[in-house]
């Protein structure tokens, strides 16, 4: 058990599959009241479905976090419905693949419409309740390209990047209202997200996906892929008293990926 997570009010995007899911779970268990979002409503109401029926308190909103009426909506929801707001994780975000010169304006626009944009709007309307609430802790969603390249990910990278500036200037500026922000940047996670790009690479090389994982597998230090769970951890504590003096902490999670 985390110390100060139990009675906790949370909200969580993206939060019906992968990491968004695990962390769900897991603050869910420490005790804290949970509402989350996803723009799926058909996995969304399935993800809270079945946490509900591991006997876990969360409630789940659709939301498109690049809408600000849907970011608006999620967070008066939560508070009207808890009377505070003490934890937010910014987990929500889409892939892309393609160099500046592949990628379309349309792609990018998508990409950093939801990652970052999205990550900016929901700090945009919940600091506001959390500083109400006396303080509290957010975690941003960065990846190991918060740090590194990594070919044809020149969108993705670019709001990964941006994403982990953001946390460092937002500790900074809301340190006086009690409000920590850190930054999880994990590495090759085992998510849908693989899926995805394991097809990509197939429709682009021809090779098969397991192939594809393969050659994921074999780059990492650890020679595995990360689990949404160990990634849930991380949050958890971020999320806790145990963690009261960190913020502004871009902190990898990447089986030493960006150490080599």
């Amino acid at each position: 058990m985390f110390k100060g997570l139990k009675g906790k009010v949370a909200i969580v995007t993206g939060g019906s599959t992968g990491i968004g899911k695990a962390t769900v779970r897991g603050l869910a268990q420490e005790g804290v009241k949970i509402v989350f979002c996803s723009s799926n409503p058909v996995k969304g109401e399935a993800a809270a479905g079945e946490l509900r029926r591991e006997g876990l308190e969360v409630e789940y909103i659709c939301a498109d976090v690049s809408k600000s009426g849907d970011v608006r909506n999620l967070i008066n929801r939560t508070v009207e419905k808890y009377g505070r707001l003490d934890i937010v994780f910014c987990n929500a975000g889409i892939h892309s693949f393609g160099d500046v010169v592949e990628t379309s304006e349309e792609d990018l626009d998508h990409v950093l419409n939801v990652d970052l944009k999205g990550t900016f709007l929901t700090l945009k309307y919940a600091i506001p309740e959390m500083i109400k609430s006396g303080g509290g802790s957010i975690i941003l969603m960065g990846s190991d390209q918060t740090f590194i390249g990594k070919p044809r990910m020149a969108a993705y990278g670019a709001a990964k990047a941006a994403i982990g500036q953001l946390a460092k200037s937002t500790a900074i500026d809301f340190a006086k209202y009690n409000i920590r922000v850190n930054c999880v940047c994990p590495g090759t996670i085992d998510t849908p997200l693989i899926d995805r790009a394991a097809e990509q690479y197939l429709k682009d090389t021809g090779k098969s996906a397991e192939e594809f994982k393969e050659m994921l597998r074999s780059a990492q230090p650890i020679k595995r892929f990360g689990r949404p769970e160990e990634v849930a951890s991380l949050v958890c504590f971020l999320a806790s008293d145990e963690a009261g003096f960190m913020t502004g902490a871009l902190i990898t999670i990447d089986g030493g990926y960006t150490a080599q």
